[in-house]
C-alpha cells in the first residue's frame, strides 16, 4: 500500500513539473512574442499621445477660446460649497475650502473630444482599406460564368457560349 502511495505520489509531482513547464512556455510565449508587446506599443505611443493633445488644449486652444471669450480660463472655474466668495481657485484651496472644479473638467471634455476626433481621422482616412479595383493591369483574362471557359478580359460575350456578359465581371 504505502509503495503505490509512492508511486501515485511520484506521478503526481511529475505531472505538475510538466504542467508547470508548460504553464511558464505558454506565458513566456504570450508576453514575448503575443499581444504584450503590441499592448505595450501602443500604451506607450497612447501616453505620448496624451501628452501632445493635453499640450494642444493648455497651450493651444484654450487661449484662443479664452480669447473669444474675453479672457475666460476654464481652469479657474469653480464653484465654492462652503458658501464663501474666492477670487480665485487658487484662494479657494489655500483656504482649505471645499470646491468643485468644474473648469477642469470642462477642460477634460475638450481633451477627449480631440482625442476622439484625431482617433477617428486616423482611422477613417489614413487606415481604411483603399477601394480595390476590378481593373488589374496584369490580369489579361477572365473565366465566362455560364461555361467556365477562359476568355479576354475584355469579352462582352463568350466566343465559346456566346453568353453576354458583364463588364468586368472577374471570376
Amino acid at each position: 500500500m504505502k509503495k503505490e502511495l509512492e508511486e501515485k505520489k511520484k506521478i503526481v509531482l511529475e505531472n505538475a513539473r510538466k504542467n508547470t513547464k508548460h504553464f511558464w512556455s505558454d506565458f513566456k510565449d504570450f508576453a514575448i512574442k503575443g499581444n504584450v508587446v503590441d499592448l505595450a506599443t501602443g500604451m506607450i505611443i497612447g501616453s505620448a499621445f496624451t501628452s501632445i493633445v493635453n499640450s494642444l488644449v493648455k497651450d493651444i486652444l484654450t487661449p484662443l477660446i479664452g480669447a473669444l471669450t474675453n479672457g475666460l480660463d476654464f481652469s479657474e472655474l469653480f464653484i465654492s460649497l462652503d458658501g464663501n466668495h474666492y477670487d480665485s481657485l487658487a484662494d479657494a484651496q489655500e483656504a482649505g475650502a471645499a470646491i468643485l472644479s468644474y473648469g477642469n473638467f470642462i477642460t477634460a471634455i475638450i481633451n477627449f473630444l480631440i482625442v476622439a476626433l484625431v482617433i477617428f481621422i486616423v482611422f477613417k482616412r489614413i487606415l481604411s482599406p483603399k477601394k480595390v479595383t476590378n481593373e488589374d493591369p496584369t490580369i489579361t483574362e477572365k473565366t465566362c460564368p455560364f461555361c467556365q471557359s477562359t476568355i479576354h478580359i475584355a469579352a462582352t460575350r463568350c466566343p465559346h457560349c456566346t453568353s453576354e456578359l458583364e463588364q468586368n465581371s472577374l471570376s
